[in-house]
């Protein structure tokens, strides 16, 4: 089991503003814990990273691209 390092003032400082901002953070921010096989992801992130898009842009263009298809039923 690794040692727990050393309390520094930057950490401790770090550690004051995470407790501080949690809420707030949970409140303004989410992330999917999305589960996928490895060459899918690796070619996904490739691809993204070719084109210079963000994951979070392809989220919003996915969601938006899903709820016109749906819409159009």
């Amino acid at each position: 089991m690794p040692t727990k390092l050393e309390d520094t003032p930057r950490r401790l400082s770090k550690r004051k503003y995470e407790d501080r901002n949690k809420e707030e953070r949970k409140q303004t921010s989410c992330n999917f814990q999305a589960m996928m096989p490895r060459a899918t992801y690796e070619e996904i992130n490739a691809f993204l990273t070719e084109n210079r898009i963000t994951k979070v842009d392809l989220v919003v263009a996915g969601y938006n691209a899903m709820k016109e298809k749906i819409e159009k039923k």
